[in-house]
């Protein structure tokens, strides 16, 4: 299963000196195709929803940005295979929009192992920042607040090959 993992340039940074994502605490929290979200995008396209899974992913990357304002601000998504024993959902997340596609992960995540990396490009910068910042408003139902968070989704995310995350980080 394909696995969308949402991250922060420095967790990304720490995985890859590590050579690992570790599960903390308790389980790596990621995004894929469930039976929740096939229901929800009603759709049979398996690109379209890997895309929406990717997407899921992006706006928990953005929900750890808002928490480490020390952060970059650019969004990081690890897209990962891992077998489908090894992921656990709830079968009922359909009633629960906030966690469509979400999925736990118990074992660590070798990065050797993982497809591709998915960041922001520095032009997005101040969009994602605004979103950051908007987030908790928008969250308490603030229109504009909405508005400027979803204008980071106006940004497409980067596909990167592993090999080249060292890129990622100007190195």
């Amino acid at each position: 299963m394909r696995v969308y993992v949402p991250l922060t340039l420095p967790a990304l940074q720490d995985a890859h000196a590590a050579g690992e994502l570790a599960p903390e605490p308790g389980a790596i929290l990621a995004y894929a195709v469930t039976p929740g979200l096939r229901e929800w995008y009603v759709s049979d396209d398996s690109e379209e929803l890997e895309y929406a899974a990717l997407n899921r992913a992006a706006q928990a990357s953005l929900r750890l940005l808002a928490a480490r304002p020390d952060a970059p601000r650019r969004r990081v998504v690890l897209a990962v295979d891992i077998p489908d024993g090894e992921v656990s959902f709830d079968p009922d997340q359909v009633l629960d929009r906030e966690s469509l596609g979400q999925v736990r992960i118990g074992a660590s995540v070798r990065l050797s192992e993982a497809a591709a990396v998915h960041v922001d490009a520095d032009d997005a910068e101040p969009d994602v920042t605004a979103a950051a910042d908007a987030l908790g408003a928008a969250d308490m139902g603030d229109e504009d607040a909405r508005f400027t968070v979803d204008g980071a989704e106006d940004h497409e995310l980067l596909w990167y090959a592993m090999q080249e995350i060292p890129h990622v980080f100007g190195g």
